[in-house]
């Protein structure tokens, strides 16, 4: 299906390859890991933040939710731009473990939340997980203190859109999370990879593709629980791969009638990803009856593990039977990547680069212009 002449697309298609690889960096840190969180007394009840900048901060939106759906009731996440701009609206002296994600490590603002928590939070401890060595935040981190995880090299995406360094982040944290079952754990990353791989399959890449020859200029994409960070992710994709020529929002299925409802119209592409959770998709479900009738959006698509039942939508995406069992805190994973091709499809049907949407350079791989003050 694809001509894999960029960057973007060979990134996308890789990222089943990537979460395997990713599983082999954490096994052959288990030990150092496990000592980490040993030595310092990390468990269920401890402070924990989750921080990111941009699709770094979508990681941590999204693992939070996991995290505390896990038992660990204290995990928050916290933008590393809140972090830097107003730290005592958001950090806790008692905070007591960072889990900073970063692509580059290079955004100024992933360097001065790391130190800003430092010296807000005396005695924190920093798991810092990047797709970069040699970033400023890894050669920042104390190897007294902190535990500093590098994934392999294929997530640092060449591309300006983030797309492999997301997904390998967040399953890079998640095995984290579970590290003391981690054998078991390679069992449910292999089912979300079996759907990846499904998304990634022509059928459903040319319908996505498809898409494109609609009359859209919006597009929202709507998510519950964990699903939210997915699709305020997702969101980012579409929009900053078409140099915002195609706005787009993001909200929970229950936040979109309060309000932002109002800008699903002819024109509107509506992705919604489905929770697998009985009770929460009843909700999500009456929301895609309602939007249906009310707001005739241009194109509705559904992502789901499990088929939904819904009928006439454009294009309905479910995982193959064998994932639908087990596939744990790793399940929703893959569902970004409708997002990301959408991105890379509506960019190549816009004229663009999809390496580099961004016709005036306002957007950049690593964030520029921003000056840190010191706190």
């Amino acid at each position: 299906m694809f001509t894999l002449d960029c960057h973007t697309i060979r990134e996308i298609d890789h990222q089943p390859k990537m979460w395997r690889e990713t599983f082999g960096v954490i096994s052959a840190n288990k030990a150092g890991i496990v000592d980490f969180f040993t030595a310092n007394g990390i468990g269920k009840d401890t402070r924990i933040v989750l921080s990111g900048a941009g699709t770094s901060a979508f990681v941590a939106d999204t693992a939070a939710c996991l995290f505390v759906q896990d038992g660990f009731g204290q995990a928050r996440s916290v933008a590393t731009t809140d972090i830097v701009s107003a730290p005592r609206s958001f950090l806790s002296p008692d905070d007591k473990l960072f889990v900073s994600f970063a692509r580059s490590g290079n955004s100024p603002e992933s360097v001065a939340a790391y130190r800003i928590a430092r010296k807000f939070c005396k005695g924190a401890r920093h798991l810092i997980i990047t797709c970069n060595p040699d970033g400023c935040l890894a050669r920042e981190a104390d190897p007294s203190d902190d535990f500093v995880v590098v994934l392999p090299d294929g997530t640092n995406d060449r591309s300006l859109a983030m797309t492999s360094s997301f997904t390998s982040m967040l399953i890079a944290c998640l095995l984290c999370k579970n590290i003391d079952t981690l054998e078991a754990e390679q069992v449910r990353l292999e089912a979300a990879a079996a759907f990846a791989s499904r998304i990634l399959e022509d059928d459903v890449t040319e319908a996505l593709q498809k898409t494109t020859e609609k009359n859209i200029c919006r597009a929202v994409f709507l998510g519950s629980g964990p699903l939210k960070g997915i699709a305020c992710e997702s969101h980012l994709k579409l929009q900053e791969l078409t140099d915002g020529q195609i706005m787009c929002s993001f909200d929970s299925f229950m936040g979109l009638r309060h309000g932002p409802k109002a800008v699903v119209n002819e024109r509107t592409l509506v992705v919604y990803l489905l929770s697998d959770d009985p009770y929460t998709r009843r909700y999500e479900l009456d929301l895609i009856e309602q939007v249906a009738r009310e707001n005739r959006p241009a194109s509705q698509i559904i992502v789901s593990l499990t088929p939904s039942g819904v009928k006439d939508v454009d294009l309905e995406i479910n995982a193959p039977a064998p994932t639908l069992a087990g596939a744990g805190d790793y399940q929703y994973v893959p569902f970004v990547l409708a997002g990301q091709l959408l991105g890379y499809f509506f960019s190549l049907a816009k004229g663009l680069d999809p390496d580099k949407p961004s016709v005036r350079g306002t957007i950049s791989r690593v964030v520029s212009g921003v000056k840190i003050y010191e706190y």
